[in-house]
């Protein structure tokens, strides 16, 4: 017997049909004597379109209003799923953040979970109830407000979960069977991943790769759970995402990932003086925007300009925030370029090996694609360009580190 976290993206549950097919792949781990708890997502676009209400109304409404709108999607999942179990002779409960509870800090749209006691839950399970779980909420920790764990945050709260009953694995389903060298719908000669590393998932989501959410890697990686990425649609083996050690032979890249998520932002002629670049992404912090790439110029003339990335979604809040306080920061101008796409290599192998990063300026060169900032990491290197070379250039990489799958 196992205990098993199964968690079930937002295509998985996309409709009634697909929300049947939930509850028979829970039914067939019940019935294999396994203790299950499900997490689940809202239902295909209805996060999206939640967040457009926000949008529309105001480009920088209240995040504790908008964790209240944005929340209610997996509300209608989780009980869905418990009416679909039972109707299949599965004892199931639905769970909301808050009820588990799954406390979180106060950074609302983007909270950290900060604990969860899964005694109750170990409970319910060894008694042969399965928890069907929201994901994607939380509870701040003072005013008891519902708040939400950012995009794909229910891997999160799985993985989250999945610790805090002591689960013996977590299988995210999606509509992907496994983890790619790189997006199989721009490269159709990716090839599946059966094993990869922690570290090299981490990088790999952190960079663009919407397998799974990169806090959802980073905690698995601190707690130990061993996560695998499989079909919700296909019974086909998934990829297993595990510690270094269990990698046998380390490749020199693992995969190519992308994002169009980031903007890009230039602060012009910026004083050259010590201190002015703390204040500047202390602001940022201040107003819960992440900063990414970074990059400053050789100071001329007593000034000089600073560049880095920020998530699309944060533009608006970063400019308001910059705009504020431009007269403390003493910059001349701000200038945003929303158009641009992160494009990164990652591999473990890198460590031991040299030239990754002339392989890939090379490349990009050969299809005339110029690189607007570069930003790297033990395993990783990472590069700014047009957005409109996306593609092109994912393509190009995955063929100079050899990753594509034979003819």
């Amino acid at each position: 017997m196992a205990r098993i976290v199964m968690k079930f993206g937002g295509t998985s549950v996309a409709d009634l049909d697909r929300i049947r097919n939930v509850a028979n792949r829970v039914k067939r781990e019940v019935d294999a004597g396994n203790q299950v708890a499900v997490v689940v997502s809202a239902m295909s676009g209805v996060t999206n379109q939640l967040v457009k209400w926000c949008q529309d109304l105001s480009p920088l409404h209240d995040a504790r209003e908008y964790d209240t709108v944005v929340a209610t999607g997996e509300q209608v999942t989780t009980g869905l799923t418990a009416i679909a179990l039972q109707t299949i002779g599965v004892d199931a409960r639905s769970w909301q953040g808050w009820q588990v509870p799954i406390v979180t800090d106060q950074a609302h749209g983007k909270a950290r979970v900060e604990s969860i006691d899964g005694a109750v839950l170990i409970e319910r399970m060894e008694a042969g109830q399965v928890p069907v779980i929201a994901g994607f909420q939380g509870i701040e920790n003072t005013r008891h407000r519902i708040t939400t764990l950012g995009r794909g945050g229910s891997d999160l709260s799985a993985v989250a979960v999945a610790a805090a009953v002591k689960a013996d694995r977590c299988d995210i389903y999606t509509d992907v069977d496994g983890i790619y060298t790189t997006d199989p719908r721009i490269v159709p000669r990716a090839r599946k991943l059966e094993r990869i590393s922690f570290e090299e998932m981490l990088e790999l989501a952190s960079v663009g790769a919407k397998v799974l959410q990169t806090r959802s890697v980073e905690l698995a990686m601190k707690l130990g759970v061993r996560v695998q990425v499989v079909s919700s649609f296909e019974d086909k083996p998934g990829s297993l995402v595990v510690d270094e050690d269990e990698i046998v032979e380390q490749p020199l890249v693992s995969g190519i990932a992308y994002s169009r998520d980031d903007a890009k932002v230039t602060l012009r002629r910026v004083p050259d003086r010590p201190g002015v670049a703390a204040k500047v992404f202390d602001a940022l912090a201040k107003a819960n925007v992440n900063v990414d790439m970074i990059v400053q110029n050789i100071g001329a003339d007593g000034t000089t300009d600073m560049t880095f990335t920020v998530g699309k979604v944060d533009l608006a809040r970063a400019q308001d925030t910059l705009g504020k306080a431009q007269g403390e920061l003493g910059f001349e101008a701000l200038l945003a370029d929303p158009d641009v796409a992160k494009i990164s290599v990652v591999g473990i192998g890198m460590r031991s090996h040299a030239g990754v990063a002339n392989t890939m300026f090379k490349a990009l060169a050969e299809k005339g694609i110029n690189i607007q900032v570069i930003s790297t990491s033990e395993i990783k290197v990472s590069v700014l360009v047009a957005a409109d070379y996306t593609e092109l250039a994912v393509r190009a990489l995955h063929t100079a580190y050899g990753l594509d799958a034979p003819a």
